[in-house]
């Protein structure tokens, strides 16, 4: 059983050096991501214990040590060496939750390379502009995904898994990759501020946002499992996000990895029964999801009396504030507690309900600092503000030791101010030291956990060639949070209908991304708009979320 230590006590004893030492033992001020989350547990004799639990689309099992990865990784790194790749190389991987996305992420990591995720419901569009912005130098896919790079121009080697007849004629083969001879070189040791992510983030204007994850993150990534999800070695832990998106990569796969746990990965998608059956059969005792996830299985009936038969012990969220419902639904019906925690791609997560370290706690709260972190709220001329008024989320960047944001990669904005890294999110600090979500400055949609763009979805509907003019904003949904509505005006000659709605979503889900189409698309005459041209969303939006009249 956990023994729980105060908030305040274990920020006296912090030490971002002693942080850094714990995951790196050889002492030379330098970092390998490879080396921290897999060759050091060898090393520490624990070669035998169980890295990765696999669960495949047919219900087939298939468990991996940290020995087993570190030889396969070995044999794919040898070969990515034979192909020219080495350090700081973008090498991207659009593949399912399954053993062989781990190997490779591994792989890449052990030659210096920086890893690149693919979302796998990402269409053509969000996949060739991240290639092209990342001078990508290999795709490593499936099958199922291959397709999504036809006609790419330019499109970097594709190293494909499954039978030679999914294969494009210049696919190079996967399982002659893996028979490669093994690399005997030891991991480049890189400076803590070189990359080993290469994450995008969504804006509200332009394109997505270039985030280069330094190795010095791999701190606060591994202070986040082990205060706030309060994970152990002996644990058995699902994340279920997608490691396509920075929760799921950060906390399903590095940070488990980091303190030598066991992750798991379910490939089959979500249904709440499957959830249930995944847990039980698993014995999964930590968990992690979005709150879509628990506002599912809530509404299922299926999980009502699952503490029974459940061996949970914690549970966290993120994506979200969970409402009080769904927490006490899920203390009485999962027969554990659940913890809100906030952050964002830039910064992994920032401030937490700690299942670990007790502090107070209020429904539907972020929690406090994750340690390593000040957090400041600032008014619109960037002064910290006292207790009970709202503002800005900012991170005092002098002040905190584990902060790792270096700003985007190529420089879209500048998020930075007078010390400060801006968040755009509004919140208001309490009393007690804790802080609460009070909305955001911007536009950001938050669907089923995912954080979405409006630029995005309206660039990917204005390519119907009856659009004229869009705009996309949240609309409030009891299971998603919200869902994607947008606003369309149609060129002349055309005619609003169902089935050209019909029409626009399909696109948007085919072009862009099937996570983020609009369900909702509503014609109007034009949008409003302030004298300068731009598209006032603030008042779309609460057209959209007004009550309906009966």
């Amino acid at each position: 059983m956990t023994v729980s230590l105060s908030y305040a006590e274990y920020l006296d004893g912090f030490s971002a050096d002693a942080l850094i030492a714990a995951l790196d033992d050889h002492q030379d001020g330098k970092l390998n991501a490879f080396d921290a989350c897999c060759a050091r547990h060898v090393r520490e004799g624990r070669g035998d214990a169980c890295a990765l639990i696999h669960e495949d689309t047919q219900g087939e099992v298939h468990a991996f040590t940290y020995a087993e990865l570190d030889a396969m990784s070995a044999s794919l790194a040898g070969w990515m060496i034979a192909q020219g790749l080495g350090e700081g190389d973008r090498i991207a991987c659009m593949l399912p939750r399954s053993s062989a996305l781990l190997v490779a992420v591994l792989a890449t990591w052990r030659i210096g390379a920086v890893y690149q995720p693919l979302f796998t419901a990402f269409g053509p569009d969000a996949v060739a502009y991240r290639l092209a912005r990342a001078d990508t130098r290999l795709v490593i896919t499936d099958a199922a995904n291959r397709h999504k790079f036809d006609g790419l121009e330019p499109c970097p080697p594709v190293l494909a898994i499954g039978e030679a007849s999914a294969r494009r004629g210049t696919d190079l083969d996967w399982q002659a990759a893996l028979d490669h001879s093994a690399l005997d070189q030891t991991p480049p040791r890189l400076s803590p501020e070189a990359p080993f992510l290469q994450m995008f983030t969504s804006g509200t204007v332009g394109k997505p946002k270039g985030v280069a994850v330094p190795l010095k993150a791999m701190m606060a990534f591994a202070l986040y499992m082990e205060l706030a999800v309060d994970l152990k070695r002996e644990d058995r832990f699902w994340n279920m996000a997608d490691p396509g998106w920075a929760y799921g990569l950060y906390y399903a796969i590095v940070g488990p990895l980091l303190l030598g746990a066991t992750t798991h990965f379910c490939e089959a998608g979500f249904s709440a029964e499957g959830a249930l059956a995944f847990m039980r059969r698993h014995g999964i005792t930590t968990f992690a999801a979005a709150p879509t996830a628990y506002r599912l299985m809530k509404a299922s009936a299926l999980f009502d009396d699952a503490h029974r038969t459940l061996a949970l012990r914690a549970a966290s969220s993120a994506g979200e504030p969970l409402n009080t419902e769904v927490v006490s639904w899920v203390e009485a019906s999962l027969g554990c507690p659940v913890m809100d925690h906030y952050g964002q791609t830039e910064t992994g997560m920032t401030c937490n309900n700690h299942h670990r370290l007790e502090h107070p706690k209020h429904v539907g709260g972020m929690g406090v600092p994750l340690p390593g972190y000040r957090l400041a709220i600032l008014d619109a001329e960037y002064n910290e503000l006292p207790p009970g008024q709202p503002g800005v989320l900012a991170v005092d960047i002098d002040r905190s030791p584990v902060h790792f944001f270096q700003g985007y990669t190529w420089q879209e904005k500048d998020p930075f101010v007078k010390g400060y890294y801006l968040t755009g999110d509004v919140v208001v600090q309490n009393e007690d030291g804790t802080f609460q979500f009070a909305g955001r400055d911007d536009d950001i949609i938050t669907t089923a956990g995912y954080r979405v763009g409006p630029t995005d979805v309206e660039n990917s509907v204005m390519t119907h060639p009856a659009v004229a003019e869009s705009a996309a904003v949240g609309k409030l949904d009891e299971i998603r949070g919200e869902i994607i509505k947008s606003f369309v005006v149609l060129r002349a000659g055309f005619e609003p209908s169902e089935a050209l709605a019909d029409e626009i979503r399909t696109r948007v889900r085919e072009r862009l991304s099937t996570h983020a189409f609009p369900r909702e698309v509503e014609f109007v005459d034009e949008l409003p708009k302030t004298p300068s041209g731009n598209i006032q969303r603030f008042k779309l939006r609460a057209q959209a979320n007004a009550p309906t009249t009966s």
